[in-house]
Parts: structure tokens; C-alpha cells; sequence
């Protein structure tokens, strides 16, 4: 399962998640790990500082990646820097919480643009630098609310389910350039952002008592199924949305 010598990016890399992954990566010995964030300087510092203490080259970008021309410079510089990528991990992810009678227009259009587009034009521009090089991993970052209704999600939601819709047309056109897109769904994971959900304190503890495993999910239990995602053993996975829910789904 080893990512040794590679070069990986990662949005949303520097909290939750992402971070999770970043460091989970690192153990395998990348060349280079790249964590994007949007504004949290000290957060973005922090995590290249762990990053390079576990003995790996690391750096971070500034992009909010609902700004395709920044999207486009994060890859240029990944291209100018490098002169090539092997995996990418769309992981950014923001949302609005609340009621769907209340969606506005410009909250569904900035969570379509944050988590669904974001995702589609990082493939794009991945595919570019991969195809390249003899190709690579594409990881998408999905949860259940894309399946099932849970309260207050429904912008999230709604983009979560355009991910994994696009993991499998991307999966489909990229598997002969030796290009791997799946997506992990991750179910209820317990993040800041998740802590932003106005209904937090109850869903916490409706989903705990109803999960099989007994908790909800932390972002070390995402990282180590990505991680397989972006290694050799996972090269005949095609346009799967990979579960990880401590069985949740199989009792709502």
C-alpha cells in the first residue's frame, strides 16, 4: 500500500479529513505532500510543520476552490513545481446548514460550486498532469447525506450525490489513460464543521445509538480507506463509492 515517491495533493488538507489523510499519506513516505487550504494560515503552518517532522517533503497553497481560476493555479504551480502529479484528494468541503424550504439560491449555488464543481475541475486538471506520467489516483470525499435524508443537509447533500454520480462518468473516461477515480463516503464524521450543524448535540447522539459499531466516525477511520484507495492494490477499483460507516447504512 505503499505511496513512496509520490506526489500528492489534497484539498481541505490542513483540518479534519484532510489532515487526517495527510498524515496517514505521510507515513508511507510521499515525495511530496501539497495540503490546499482556504484562509487558516496558522492551521495550514501547523500541519506542514507535522508533516515535515514525519521526514516528508510537504508545503501548502492557499485556494478557495470554488474560484476555478484559482483551482488553475494551484495545478499549474503543482505542474511548475513538480512536473507531474499521482494523486489527487478532493477533500475541501463546506456547507450551509438548515432547513431546505430556506435554500437560498446563493447557498446551493456556493455548496454545488465548493464540493461537486470543485471536484469535477480538480479531476480535469489531475487527468492533464497524470495522463502525462502513466497515470494516477483520483479520491473524492462523499457522506450518506447524499443517500438519506438527515436534517439540515440538504445543500450538502444534494452536491455530495453529484460526486458520486461524477465518479463514475470520470472513472469511466480516465480508466484507459491507467486513471483511478473512487470516492469514500465516510458517513457522520465527527469535524469542526460538522459541530457548525445546528442539530449537531442530537444527531451525535441518535446516530451513536444507532450505529453498530457503537460511535460515530472520527477522520482517522476516513484516512486509512483513502489511503488504500491511492495504493497499487486498489489499481482495479473503478468509479466505486467505497462505505465506511461503522455500519450505519445498513440499519437506517
Amino acid at each position: 500500500m505503499s505511496n513512496q515517491g509520490r506526489i500528492i495533493l489534497i484539498t481541505g488538507g490542513t483540518r479534519g479529513i484532510g489532515k487526517a489523510i495527510a498524515l496517514r499519506l505521510a507515513a508511507e513516505k510521499p515525495e511530496h505532500l501539497v495540503v490546499a487550504y482556504c484562509m487558516n494560515h496558522d492551521a495550514a503552518r501547523a500541519t506542514v510543520a507535522e508533516l515535515q517532522d514525519l521526514g516528508v517533503g510537504a508545503s501548502s497553497i492557499p485556494v478557495d476552490v470554488s474560484r476555478s481560476e484559482l483551482v488553475r493555479e494551484m495545478f499549474l504551480d503543482v505542474r511548475n513545481r513538480f512536473g507531474r502529479l499521482d494523486v489527487f484528494i478532493s477533500n475541501a468541503a463546506r456547507a450551509s446548514f438548515g432547513p431546505v424550504a430556506s435554500l437560498s439560491r446563493r447557498s446551493w449555488q456556493r455548496m454545488m460550486d465548493l464540493n461537486a464543481h470543485s471536484f469535477l475541475q480538480g479531476a480535469q486538471l489531475a487527468a492533464e498532469l497524470m495522463q502525462e506520467n502513466g497515470g494516477g489516483k483520483i479520491i473524492g470525499l462523499s457522506s450518506l447525506g447524499s443517500t438519506f435524508a438527515i436534517p439540515g443537509y440538504a445543500g450538502l447533500g444534494a452536491a455530495k450525490a453529484a460526486v458520486e454520480a461524477l465518479t463514475r462518468y470520470l472513472a469511466a473516461e480516465f480508466a484507459p489513460l491507467k486513471i483511478n477515480v473512487n470516492t469514500v463516503s465516510a458517513g457522520f464524521v465527527d469535524t469542526e464543521s460538522m459541530k457548525l450543524n445546528p442539530e449537531y448535540e442530537s444527531l451525535v447522539s441518535y446516530l451513536r445509538s444507532r450505529t453498530p459499531a457503537g460511535r460515530i466516525a472520527r477522520p482517522e477511520d476516513v484516512s486509512g480507506v483513502v489511503a488504500f484507495l491511492c495504493s497499487d492494490d486498489a489499481r482495479w477499483i473503478h468509479g466505486q463509492v467505497l462505505l465506511a460507516d461503522g455500519g450505519l447504512s445498513l440499519v437506517l
